[in-house]
Order: structure tokens, then sequence, then C-alpha cells
């Protein structure tokens, strides 16, 4: 869903070694995946259901390529929202109770994504994106209304999220791109981490595996929605306490056990939480080489300063001071290190992240001429809730 120039990680298995692959886009030097385009059904998903089936799903509309053409304007560059690994992403409208084309500024507004590379890895996870999403339904998780599968042409129709990603409002610099405040960074991460407990929580467990931020978007009101599940596997059934996969996900997020050893379970997944809530927290790259020597590594830089509570202020965004209080920023911190706790065991599960999350949340009956705080003698004194900067303008992309 997203513009996701992702340095996606792959290897055939555990102890192979991870390639640079021609199709990676790179931001930042850093983005790694391999090159095989070869990838096995079970890699992407353990459902048992046919192709047929998921593409049966009563749940979604299966669109022909001429009304998505119609719907976007046929894909003019000036529809285009967004574009990544998987393919472009264009801007639509369709009526909301037939879901036929309609003309633009008027019906309901869509995000199509369109598939451009025709490769076997590609159809897969274009596959699994429908079998997860034709199923599953949450506040928190992106709403796909339909797909077209016509000829040579594989196409996903999502909900338009009119602020883009989350990444972009982090990494982004521009008029368009204010830093986000304390309290929407807040709420984004319980938003995220409330999407990550229901697909843990849910009758057949699924593991998200490349939870990042580049994949959270964002409605008009900061609601926060996953999306992209191309990589999502069912978790482990029975007695069994993993699933054994090739490695796969994004450098820099996924957790080490699974780069090590290639099982996957719901740990995994608030491993990467918590880099994704150091990323909120500092606004800082998981990984960036532009980054002083010794910094390139998000986590790594930041643990020794998460572990020392007067330290924390090192770590946090400096474009945030006065808007917190030091207790809640040092909780926050706590959090994200319990979640990058190296041990999969000591980690919480996402339901315990969310509960510590709703804890961190703004007062919504605090009145605003409260909420103010000062910064004294180098700490953080909190008097009732935050004070923002102007929210950002809606983004361009929608990924």
């Amino acid at each position: 869903m997203g513009a996701c120039c992702s340095n996606r990680v792959k290897a055939d298995n555990p102890s192979s070694t991870i390639g640079v692959s021609s199709k990676t886009v790179s931001r930042n030097g850093n983005n790694l995946s391999s090159s095989s385009s070869k990838v096995s059904s079970a890699s992407v998903t353990q459902t048992p259901r046919s192709e047929g089936e998921i593409l049966q799903s009563p749940n979604l509309k299966n669109f022909s390529f001429s009304e998505l053409k119609t719907a976007t304007r046929n894909f003019r560059p000036d529809s285009l929202v967004g574009e990544g690994g998987f393919g472009s992403v264009f801007k639509g409208w369709i009526d909301e109770h037939s879901l036929t084309p309609t003309n633009p500024g008027t019906g309901m507004v869509i995000a199509t994504k369109r598939l451009n590379q025709e490769s076997y890895q590609g159809h897969k996870e274009w596959l699994a994106e429908i079998n997860y999403l034709g199923q599953l339904h949450h506040p928190n998780l992106v709403k796909l209304i339909g797909y077209c599968l016509e000829d040579e042409h594989r196409l996903l129709v999502y909900e338009f999220m009119a602020r883009g990603s989350m990444e972009n409002h982090l990494f982004r610099r521009g008029s368009r791109f204010q830093p986000l405040s304390w309290s929407i960074r807040m709420k984004v991460a319980l938003g995220a981490a409330k999407g990550l407990a229901f697909l843990h929580n849910a009758e057949t467990q699924v593991i998200y595996r490349d939870f990042k931020t580049s994949n959270i978007l964002l409605d008009s009101n900061y609601n926060a929605k996953l999306s992209d599940f191309g990589l999502a596997r069912d978790g482990p059934t029975g007695d069994k306490s993993h699933v054994s996969t090739r490695v796969m996900g994004t450098f820099g997020y996924a957790a080490p056990e699974y780069l090590a050893t290639g099982h996957l379970t719901a740990k995994s997944d608030v491993y990467s939480f918590g880099v994704v809530l150091l990323e909120m927290l500092s606004s800082r790259r998981a990984i960036d080489k532009n980054q002083p020597s010794g910094e390139h590594n998000l986590v790594e830089w930041a643990k020794p300063y998460l572990i020392n509570k007067r330290r924390v202020f090192h770590v946090l965004d400096a474009r945030l001071e006065g808007q917190y209080s030091l207790p809640r920023a040092q909780k926050a911190a706590n959090l994200a290190l319990q979640c990058l706790a190296m041990e999969p065991r000591f980690r919480p599960n996402m339901d315990e992240v969310v509960t510590e999350l709703e804890q961190l949340q703004e007062p919504k009956d605090t009145p605003k001429s409260t909420q103010k705080e000062q910064h004294v003698n180098g700490h953080i004194h909190s008097k009732g809730g935050t004070t923002t900067y102007p929210r950002p303008s809606v983004s361009p992309r929608h990924a």
C-alpha cells in the first residue's frame, strides 16, 4: 500500500547471505533484499485456501481493468499518489454504493495499487493481501475494497488514506510535513498497536512480519491503519511454538532471533513495533547511514540512553521539547526498550503494549487552557496535557 522503497531482507534459508537486489529502490543506501524471484506459496501464507477460493471473497469486488482505468482517469500522472516496490498507487473515485466509476471529486475516494512487476513473487504477495484483508476487518487495518485480475493486470483497490504514511510525516521535510506533535505520535502508536493486537488475537493468529512506518497509513484525523499484508503469515498452531520460514521482512526492523533462525512468532512483530516506536520518539530512521559513525543503527545507538532514565531525552526528537512530561517520556522509552528485548520471552505481548500506550494518551477532558508544559533546567514538567505543533497539511502522496 505504501510507497515502500523498502529495505526488505529475503533469504532462501536463515544462513543465506542477504544480497542486494537491483529491483529494490534505495533511499539511504541501506536497502537490502534477495534478488531471487522464486517464492514458494508457503513463504507468503500458510492458508490452505486455493487461489480461486481467495478470489471469491464475498467481501470484495472484482473490478474490471476498464473500470479502474475510468476511476483513475486512465492512470494519469496527476492521479499518482505513491510508488513503491510493488508498483504505483493512483487516486480515483467510485460510487460508494454501486462501486462503479464516477467523475473526479464525486463519490468515494479510492487508492488503486497497480502491480508493475509481473513476477511470481509479486503475484504471491498480491494474493496474500487479498487473502488476509478479504477476511480481516478492524478499525486499525486499511480496508480493501476489491481487486482486478485481468490478463496480465493485477490491481488492488483500497480506501483512500488522506494523510499518507507515517514514514512521510516522520522523515520528510518541507512545508507539507510539519513535525507531528507528541500527542499525535502517541495516538498513531496506539492505533498501530491495536491493529497488531487484533492480528495476534485473531481466531487463526496472523503474524504481520513487515511492521514499519511506511506501512502505517493515516486518515484525515490521524487514525492509524496497517497496510501491505504481502508478507503476513498464519501463526503457529497446536503445540508449535513458532513458524519456520524464509527470512523475509525489512532490514532494521526484523527481530534478531528471526534473522538468525527463521523462527517466526508474534514476538517478532513486537520487536518490530519497538523499532517503530523508537522511530516515532526520535524521528530517526531504523537504519540511516547519513547519521554520524556509530549512529547508523537506531536501536544500537539508542539502547544505552533508554536504559538510563536521566538520559532518555538524548533520544527524543528535539522538536518535541515542551510537549510531554518527563514521566511520560520515560514510560514511552521504557516500553520501546521492553519491546526490543533480545530474548523474545522478555518482550510484552501486544495487548500489554496497548494497555501501556493507552496510559500515555492525552486526557480528552483536559481544558486546552491548561495544556502547557515547561522545560526547566533540562527537565520537562507537565501541567495538564500537551501543547501541539500545528497539524501538517494533507499529504500529496497516499503512500
